[in-house]
Parts: structure tokens; sequence; C-alpha cells
């Protein structure tokens, strides 16, 4: 990818940092968690309600704030899990986050990056009665 690809990247991630898509809380979510980056300061909360089967994202959102990495990739996953169903969302791994923001993340930044996802990774784990967790920390 030459120079102008990723300049488009940065231009979306920063777009989507000062004009957050889903940002909000969801008052009739299915469930929500929590999680933090402490290194970073990121703190972000996903919202997610489920279809009656359970299993398929309505709608998602989220809310906090931290640094542009951490609050463009919450507001781009949120686009992105919207008709995924729990699965889905399992099986989704930091490829996946690197791909979405379309730019190199470096080893530093990386947590910053897939906090939105182990949130709502765990948030789903938390729902489904598989782990119990108060807040997720990426270190």
């Amino acid at each position: 990818m030459g120079i102008g690809g990723s300049d488009m990247y940065r231009q979306q991630i920063l777009d989507h940092y000062k004009n957050p898509r889903n940002y909000g809380e969801l008052e009739d979510a299915t469930f929500s968690h929590v999680g933090e980056n402490p290194q970073c300061g990121d703190r972000i909360r996903m919202d997610v309600v489920l279809a009656d089967d359970g299993e398929t994202i309505e709608r998602v959102a989220f809310s906090g704030d931290g640094c542009a990495i951490s609050q463009a990739s919450a507001s781009m996953l949120t686009g992105k899990l919207h008709g995924k169903t729990l699965e889905e969302l399992a099986e989704m791994d930091r490829d996946d986050i690197v791909d979405m923001l379309g730019v190199e993340i470096s080893p530093m930044r990386i947590k910053c990056a897939v906090l939105a996802e182990k949130v709502a990774q765990d948030g789903a784990k938390i729902h489904r009665g598989e782990i119990e967790l108060d807040t997720t920390k990426t270190e």
C-alpha cells in the first residue's frame, strides 16, 4: 500500500475519533461491560442489544474516553458488529482490528486498538455465564 493509502486510513481514524459513530449508552442493553487500558488511560464501555434469537447483535454503542486509536477503534467496531453473532464476535482477533484500522499499529498501541474488541468479547462471555469479571484490562 502506498503512502496515499495509509494517509486515507489515518484520515478515517481521525474522523472516527472526532465524530464517533454509535457513541452513547443504550438504556435497553442486553449486556454492558467496561474495560480500560491503564497504561494509556483509555476507558471504554460497550452496550450491546441482542435480537430475539439471543445471538445476533442488533445494536451496539460505546462510551468512554481515551486516545484517538482506542476511540476510533471502538467507533469503527460498533459499525462492524451490527448483524454479527456472538460467535462471530468471539472469533475476532487483533488481526481483524488492525485490518479494520488499516494502519500499522505499534506494539505499544495495540492494547489501545483492541480494547473495544476485548470489552465486547468479555461482555458476551459474562452474558453467557462463561466468566465473571468486573472490568476488562489490557495490560
